[in-house]
């Protein structure tokens, strides 16, 4: 997979080359021109192609500021040449300049009225520019293929920015996905801690009439209950919230995360999941359990469906860092679940051995499944990375602090 990269970051590092070196041929195109002309507004030509070059290259951060400022030149240049009456011909470099920051402008300038404003206003300044022409067949002919070049350049920016958006949208309808999904298991984990809240404070209320010493207990299991109550809810306080009346099953098992290992390595590669010291049922939050699970099962859904010739697939959950179980000011936390670490975070880390990477997913930067597990850990307070190691495997980690 690192080879994957290696080679997609070597493609676009050498089209870079060949897109700069193509307009520094046309630049000194227009200086060859310019040389033997005689007259000073034959210099504006290779001025203009000097500054288009300098637009592409700084596309990437001065943008909308470099189109705009190559335009106003351009059309400084053709209204010079008009009022001069000197003729000549549009700029090779100024031309393609514009061209390549049409395409540009049209994908990644935003909003869509911005870029189709720049993307209009590059045409009429090309087509101003043929003005310069003092022939008229021979300007009737240039303008009419400069106008197919930019019908081509707007055309082909036209269908980036679609796929762009179209993507930007699938990448917003799955986190909208995993936010509702989070939001019930919201309703469902604070339904359970509330209702036995409401039940130990019944069984309070009648131990008082008989036993008023009795009544200390329960009202620490009440402040226990509300703790964790608060703490799933201060968890998921960003998630949006949706009314749902599909089932589910809060509180994933650690037996299911096997269990599902099992039935993957049935059908697909082998897999040696291991569960470190120290991680049982009780020791996790049961929303990052199920958050747990379903990163695992993405990894090994990805696996199978753009790994299928991988050798063998690797899966560890453990506890990393403090396992203490000290609060901050080096007391014992009343709220800690029995065996659970505080100040520790639990990691699972996923990894295939043994594949190549699948170009589509290396070149778009990993597939929504990813986007939405990014959304899901994010949401809890955790991390989630995912990408190529050094000895060219594909690892997922995701880390929670428990």
């Amino acid at each position: 997979m690192g080879d994957t990269h290696r080679v997609v970051y070597w493609i676009q590092r050498l089209s870079e080359l060949a897109l700069i070196g193509w307009l520094s041929l046309l630049l000194l195109i227009d200086f060859a021109v310019a040389v033997p002309g005689g007259n000073w507004t034959m210099w504006l030509r290779p001025l203009c192609g000097v500054a288009g070059v300098l637009a592409v290259l700084w596309r990437r951060t001065r943008r909308v500021s470099g189109f705009a400022v190559l335009l106003v030149l351009s059309s400084a240049c053709t209204l010079i040449v008009e009022i001069t009456g000197a003729g000549g011909i549009p700029g090779l470099a100024e031309t393609g300049s514009l061209l390549i920051l049409t395409i540009g402008g049209l994908r990644w300038i935003e909003p869509i009225r911005r870029a189709a404003l720049f993307s209009v206003a590059s045409v009429i300044v090309l087509e101003a520019a043929v003005g310069r022409i003092t022939q008229t067949n021979a300007s009737l002919s240039t303008g009419f293929l400069v106008f197919v070049s930019w019908s081509i350049a707007a055309s082909v920016g036209t269908y980036l920015r679609f796929q762009l958006e179209r993507r930007r949208e699938a990448v917003s309808s799955v986190r909208r996905a995993e936010r509702l999904e989070l939001a019930r298991e919201l309703h469902d984990l604070v339904a359970h801690h509330i209702t036995g809240i409401v039940v130990q404070a019944q069984a309070a209320k009648v131990v008082a009439e008989r036993q008023p010493e009795a009544v200390v207990p329960s009202l620490e299991a009440i402040a226990g209950a509300g703790a964790d109550a608060l703490t799933s809810m201060r968890r998921l306080v960003s998630v949006l919230r949706a009314e749902d009346e599909a089932a589910r099953s809060p509180g994933t098992k650690l037996m299911d995360m096997r269990v599902m290992v099992e039935r993957f390595s049935s059908g697909g590669p082998r897999v040696a999941f291991d569960i470190g010291q120290g991680i049982t049922d009780e020791t996790l939050a049961p929303e990052v359990m199920t958050t747990l699970h379903r990163v695992l099962q993405e990894s090994l859904t990805n696996v199978r469906r753009h790994a299928p010739g991988a050798g063998w697939v690797e899966a560890d959950l453990r506890l990393v860092g403090d396992q203490d179980g000290q609060a901050p000011d080096g007391g014992r936390d009343p709220r800690d679940r029995p065996g659970r670490a505080r100040g520790a975070a639990v990691r699972l880390r996923v990894r295939n051995h043994g594949s190549a990477a699948d170009v589509r997913v290396s070149r778009l930067g990993g597939g929504f499944g990813l986007v939405g597990m990014a959304e899901r850990v994010e949401a809890l307070g955790g991390r989630l990375v995912a990408g190529p190691t050094p000895e060219g495997a594909w690892e997922v980690l995701a880390e929670f602090l428990v």
